[in-house]
This record gives C-alpha cells, structure tokens and sequence, in this order.
C-alpha cells in the first residue's frame, strides 16, 4: 500500500471501483459513509463506529492518512460455482486517531469493486479490544422495496417483498437483505463476509433504513466481540448489478474473506443418497439392512456418497432435536451397527460414508471422533442444531473446519447460520443449511411454495452454498404425506425438481427421496448425470417475483435450468453463451402431469434459442454438449 496525505482533512475518502461505476465515500471524521453506482445514490450518510465495551467510545476522530491500494488478481477455486473467481478491486485503508485524551487509533478499511462495495473496522494491536456492538448502519434513498426475511436462529424462514418503512421495528431481519434502487437501476444485497473471530449479525430497522446488530454469548450479553491483540471486524458488504440476479455469479463474498492454503485438491464434490427425508420421523430403527439398500441405490445411481443420518450412534433415541441427548455417544453405534463395516461395504461398491453429529456432542469430543471417524474411513460430517449466531459458536464453525481439513474430510452444517466466506478458506466446508429448504415438506405444516423456491435464488444463495436437499419425487401435491414423515410431498412439478440441481448451488448435492421414488421414475437420469460444482455460473433471465434461468458450465458442457413461481409461463433461453461449433441439447420439462417431464433432443448452435414451457410451479432442466 502507498500512504496518501490527503491535503485537505475536510474532504471525504473516496474509493472507485476499477470501472469506476460504484464509489464508496468516507468522512473525514470516521463517522459516516455513502455509496453510489452510476451516478445514484444508494446509502447517503449512513453511521459508522464500533461500541466499545470496557473503555470509553472513541470519539473526536481525526483523519490521519490513507493507504491505498489496486488488486487485480485470479484465485484459484475448489468444488463451488466457478473454477476461479476474479478478485479487481480499488482499496484504501483510512487510519484515524482521536483529538484528545489517550490518542487512540482506528483505521476504516474500504474496497471498490465492479460488484459491490465492502468495509470493516481496524483496532491495532497491542491489547485486548471488547465491544458491546456496532453504530454501522444504512441509510437507503427513496422508500427502497426489498426481499427480506424475518431473523429466526435457524435462519430457515419465508421470504417477503417487502419497503423499508414497512419493517417491523421491534424485529430484527436476516442476511442478506436484497433490495432495488428507487429507479430500479440497481440492485443491492445488503451481506457479511470475514466473520472468523468475530459475531454474526442481523439488520435492525430504524429511521431511514437498517442498523448492524451484533450477537452476543449468553454469559456476556454486554460484550459481542472479544479479541486478545487488536480487532478485524466482519467485512459489511454490500454487493450490486444493475439486475438482481446479477449478484448470483458474484465472488464478492469469498473474496473478502482468507484465502485456503494448502493441498484441498482431495475435497471431491458428488450426490449423496440419504435416509431420513423419506422416512418417518420416529419408529424407524437403524439397521443394517436398511442402510445398505441406500447404499446400493447410490452404487446403481453412480452417487458418490451416502449420507447416514441421526441415529446411528449409541443411545441416540428415535431421532434428534435441537437439545442434545446426554446419553449419545458418538464414538459408538448403536447395537447391530457396524459403522467400518458399513465403509468397506459401500466403498466396495465405489461409495462413500457421511455421519451426522449433533454439535455439542462433537464439541465436546472433536479430535477423538474425528480421529475416530478418519479410521473408520468415514469421508465427512454433517453437524446441526447450532442456532447460535454469537463470537463463540462462529469459534466453533473455524474449528470444526479446521479440524475436518486435518484430516481430510468434510464438512456440511446444518442449523447454521448463513454462508459468511469460510468455504473460501476452507474448500473441505462443503456446504451448510441456513436456508427454509425441502426438509420443511416432510411436515404438514412447513410446506414449501415455488415462489419461496424461485426467491431463494435471489437472496439466500448469494451468500454461498446452499444445502436444500432437493429431490422430492411426489410432485405437484396440494395435501401432507403421511403423518408420520414418510413420503414427503412437494408443491412444485417434477420439472422444477430437476431444475433446482442446476440453480441451486450446493456441491455436496442430497438426492433426497427414497430409493423406490426414483425406480423407472421421469427424470432421474438427469439426475444421475448432473454435476455438483461448475466452472462458470451465469445468469440469464427472471426477477425474485417470477422466475429464475440460470447457466452453469463444466468443461465444454453447459447445464440450463429455469424455475417459475405459480404462475405458468412460457419462456425463450437464447443460446449465444455456446460460442461456435455444433451442439446436442437434451431438453426436460414439464410434462402432462406435475409428476411427468417431456424429454426431447435437438441439434443447436449460438444463434438458436430455446422455447421452454413452465406450468405453475414448474421448471425445465437442459444439457448442452459439444457434438464431436
């Protein structure tokens, strides 16, 4: 970085993206920032500041300095929705020192890119810093209308289009926040990013727009964030394009977060068979038997994995809940489970073993069950029920992908806040819940709508993977399952079920519905041959309020999928992302019934386009590949 003097103390710091379309501006105080893209204003004058906990505020700052900063570089990915991510950036850290009193220092560092813009706090080093909490806000321009959904601890909620000022003030509302611009022209994602050593964060509506909320442990409700030696803060982002799901393909999260180190080329991203949406949700006893039919069913279906949920440890009871069973033991099966002989038969038949843990019984017990596990020869974990968002249990996420990098095997949790850039660090965290996702259709009172499908697109899923758990194969029902939890039902056709391993990004993929649900069932060969992670994502067409078309490449072959709301709709997919040459595009979509798909072929170039047919609730999934 190159230190800048700034002759004037009264002007503000200003940051341009390297296309110089979105600017970030400091005041020279450190008390406020605004932002703008293409000459409008989308946060005017909003607060800056940190809350310190156990010395006085800092306050009367004065600009010292600013070091600033151009990157332009490429980073190479693992097993997520691109091969690279682009990382171009304008940057400036704003160091400021108070006018009295002990003459303390705090720097603002701020980032411009093409994207988004993003900031933190910067505490130096030397002693220990505590805060009670953030002043960041934003303050929006015009009556700004955005997706949102209410703040739950299990982040798994509806999602609503809703104005700022008609936000309940007495609630608190999730990341990220996405919204439009009062003309319209772009669209923003209000997000976090870097939370490693800090706390997650909620949106509090006030005056004019939203304030940071910090989450703090239980024991200290007056403290959120303590640090050793200095602080980094959690990166406030807020990523834009001028239409909404131009945010989809960005890498603005990842980048703001630390980068992997190290071999993770052994992270190996597939589909995983799975036993528990199917099944009831008591009464059904793990067994031998049973887990072997999922096993031969992902051998048959070419899945790489199989994931063998609650239940399989010693005294787990007959499912699971957020509170833990403090008679479980996981280093044990329960009796007539042979977990290593269970690996040796699936990986006879080129499958791999996932286990799910309740957290607190893994945290208690890390390293001896995971030490555990990696002999067995088990490849990864499933971790639930955190529903914590304070510094403490985000110590517990960086530990737990630590500690499963170690060893090489992955890492999926679930009762988890949203994505927040650690699968950029740490390629083995494959991917987490933190999403209102398929698992709500195994009970009658959690039915998933496709508008609630379509939307996800636009909001949850920019933050990073997403784990859904799609593959519903009872389609288009309007009334529960079974009481008991088997045989779950979805809203939407079988079309949009294949659609969702295209859209939805999750590179360790569930394959949710039992085995007999997909025997000589339409569609399922497009499953079997879909892949998890992609070279490229592109966005094509469609709005949170209609529908979703979205393009992901791996290697030569391109895969399209488009989902739509209730609303039945017809819609052309052009083709020009192909480039020269001659292609087979093999077409599903829905069908005469919401359990049915059409399946055609034809012969396409760049310049062709693609007539799809949506029925209410419905989708489309295609495979494009170079003919030889």
């Amino acid at each position: 970085m190159i230190p800048i003097l700034l002759a004037a103390a009264t002007a503000p710091v200003a940051v341009a993206s390297p296309d110089k379309s979105i600017v970030i501006s400091v005041a020279p105080d450190g008390k406020s920032y605004s932002v703008t893209r293409k000459g409008e204003i989308i946060i005017r004058n909003a607060p800056l500041g940190l809350e310190m906990a156990n010395e006085p505020q800092f306050s009367n700052l004065k600009f010292v300095d600013a070091s600033k900063q151009a990157v332009n570089r490429t980073i190479p990915l693992t097993a997520t929705k691109a091969s690279e991510a682009k990382d171009h950036y304008n940057g400036a850290v704003i160091r400021f020192r108070e006018k009295g009193g002990s003459g303390r220092t705090m720097s603002i560092e701020a980032r411009a890119y093409n994207e988004g813009v993003a900031f933190r706090y910067v505490v130096p080093g030397g002693k220990p810093v505590a805060i009670a909490g953030e002043k960041t806000g934003f303050r929006l321009t015009g009556d700004t209308r955005c997706e949102v959904t209410e703040f739950a601890s299990s982040h798994e909620l509806p999602w609503s289009s809703m104005t700022i000022a008609a936000l309940d003030r007495a609630k608190l509302y999730d990341l990220p926040m996405v919204c439009a611009s009062s003309t319209g022209r772009t669209h923003f994602a209000l997000a976090q990013s870097g939370i490693a050593g800090y706390a997650s964060s909620a949106l509090q509506p006030v005056e004019g727009g939203l304030d940071v909320h910090l989450f703090s442990p239980k024991d200290r409700p007056n403290v959120a964030v303590r640090s050793a030696d200095g602080l980094h803060s959690a990166w406030r982002v807020i990523m834009a394009g001028d239409r909404a799901g131009d945010l989809i393909a960005s890498p603005i999260i990842g980048n703001l977060s630390r980068q992997a180190t190290g071999d993770f080329s052994w992270v190996k991203p597939g589909k995983a068979a799975w036993d528990w949406w199917s099944g009831p949700s008591t009464s059904e006893k793990p067994s031998m038997d049973r887990y072997r039919r999922f096993i031969d069913f992902a051998a048959q279906s070419g899945f790489q994995y199989f994931m063998v949920d609650a239940g399989w440890a010693y005294k787990s009871g007959e499912c699971c809940g957020v509170e833990p069973n403090p008679d479980t033991d996981i280093t044990r099966a329960e009796p007539g489970i042979d977990i290593p002989a269970l690996v040796q038969y699936a990986r006879s038949k080129g499958v791999d073993l996932l286990l799910w843990v309740h957290w607190a019984h893994l945290n208690s017990r890390m390293d001896q069950a995971l030490d555990l596990y990696q002999r067995w020869g088990v490849k990864g974990v499933k971790v639930d029920f955190m529903e914590r968002d304070d510094q403490e249990m985000v110590a517990f996420y960086v530990r737990a992908a630590e500690a499963t990098a170690k060893r090489h095997l992955l890492l999926n949790m679930h009762g988890a806040f949203p994505p927040s850039g650690l699968q950029r660090t740490y390629p083995n965290y494959i991917t987490q819940e933190g999403v209102m996702g398929a698992e709500w259709n195994k009970f009658g009172w959690g039915r998933i709508t496709p508008t609630h499908n379509v939307k996800l697109t636009y909001t949850r899923m920019l933050l990073g993977p997403m784990d859904y758990t799609p593959g519903g194969f009872r389609n288009g029902a309007k009334a529960a399952g079974p009481g008991d939890g088997s045989m779950p039902t979805t809203l939407h056709t079988r079309g949009q079920a294949l659609a969702q391993y295209v859209v939805y990004d999750s590179p360790l993929q569930m394959v949710s519905d039992k085995p007999e649900a997909y025997a000589n069932a339409s569609g399922f060969d497009f499953i079997e041959q879909v892949p998890t992670a992609w070279d490229e994502t592109r966005f094509i067409d469609g709005t949170p309020e209609s529908h979703i078309v979205l393009a992901r490449r791996k290697g030569k072959e391109w895969y399209i999928a488009a989902m739509t709301n209730e609303t039945a709709r017809r819609i052309e997919i052009p083709l020009s992302l192909l480039g020269a040459g001659r292609f087979e595009a093999t077409l599903w979509q829905d069908g005469a019934s919401a359990n049915d798909v059409a399946r055609t072929t034809r012969q396409v170039t760049s310049g062709d386009r693609l007539s799809v047919q949506m029925s209410a609730g419905g989708g489309a999934a295609i495979h494009i590949r170079p003919i030889r």
